[in-house]
């Protein structure tokens, strides 16, 4: 099954590499179009689980493929931000995304791989998993109480270590991520960006892998949610990333459901550990982490709605009034 799902997934990015393989401006057709097949083939996915397992192996990847998502949404600010950092051309953004998509899934590979590994022969694992979301969502609270928005990308020490090391073109040269330059190979503005996608990705892992394990222990349904979820990303950054900006509460959201899912592995621990304690089913979960984005969404597009309109009414009353 491993075998024939790597594959399955393989040919899958293939064919997303091959549509993508000429640089081009990504339109809100092309996009939504190809967002919509990659959700229809997650939900496929999902129903194929409970025809030819069972039900609650489809209620677990539905539940963690949902909250991959939501999380992957919100790591798309990110991505704008870096994209507006390095001022990316247009037409090669979709290259950039696909090789981010690529790292993000070898990356979560490895993770999830060493976090089935650890889980099997450490149960008080779950006790960490536990209070790092916990902690996460705290932060998350705070940040988005204290109204602070980045509106730059800051390179980290690595990056700017890497960048000293070989050096950096001023200007693109189309897909080359490598120039000679005055008989030295240097990096173009390009491979700097993939780097700060990558490390970016890293962080992302960090926060999402211990989440859905928060919802299931199969490695299996952890591995083919975080892909289904990663693989329609780049398509979706076109598609909604005028509307990022809109999603005033989606920090709200998040904080929500990892705070959630930080107790429920709380409880899981605590059970395995004897203590007789209720553990909060997966069809429990489902329904919170749906309400939740439904509930955010509409939050977020009324908030913006009040705030435009206050916007017109600031700025019809600073008009001059003729005499």
């Amino acid at each position: 099954m491993w075998v024939f799902t790597i594959l399955g997934l393989a040919a899958l990015i293939g064919v997303d590499f091959f549509i993508g393989r000429k640089p081009h401006d990504v339109s809100i057709k092309e996009a939504g179009i190809w967002t919509v097949v990659w959700i229809t083939l997650a939900v496929l996915f999902g129903f194929g689980l409970m025809l030819f397992g069972t039900g609650q192996a489809s209620a677990e990847f539905f539940a963690g493929f949902v909250t991959e998502k939501s999380l992957s949404v919100d790591n798309l600010f990110v991505f704008v931000l870096i994209m507006a950092k390095f001022s990316v051309p247009s037409h090669l953004q979709q290259r950039v995304l696909l090789i981010g998509v690529l790292i993000a899934l070898v990356l979560r590979g490895i993770f999830i791989a060493a976090g089935a590994a650890v889980i099997a022969n450490f149960s008080w694992i779950f006790y960490i998993f536990g209070a790092f979301l916990l902690y996460t969502a705290w932060k998350l609270i705070q940040e988005a109480r204290a109204g602070e928005e980045e509106d730059d990308f800051e390179e980290n020490r690595l990056l700017k270590k890497i960048e000293a090391k070989f050096g950096v073109d001023d200007k693109y040269h189309g897909t080359k991520l490598f120039i000679q330059k005055n008989g030295k190979r240097i990096m173009t503005p390009l491979m700097v960006v993939m780097l700060a996608i990558g490390m970016t990705d890293l962080l992302f892992a960090v926060d999402s892998i211990p989440a859905i394990f928060g919802l299931t222990q199969d490695p299996y349904i952890v591995f083919t949610a975080n892909a289904f979820a990663l693989m329609g990303l780049r398509q979706l950054y076109f598609l909604i990333g005028g509307l990022l900006k809109k999603l005033v509460h989606l920090s709200y959201g998040l904080s929500v459901i990892l705070g959630f899912i930080g107790v429920k592995l709380v409880l899981h621990a605590l059970h395995e550990s004897g203590v007789g304690v209720p553990e909060i089913s997966i069809a429990t979960s489902l329904a919170v982490i749906g309400g939740v984005l439904v509930i955010t969404t509409i939050t977020s597009l009324m908030a913006n709605k009040k705030r435009e309109a206050a916007e017109a009414a600031a700025a019809q009353d600073k008009t001059p009034i003729d005499s």
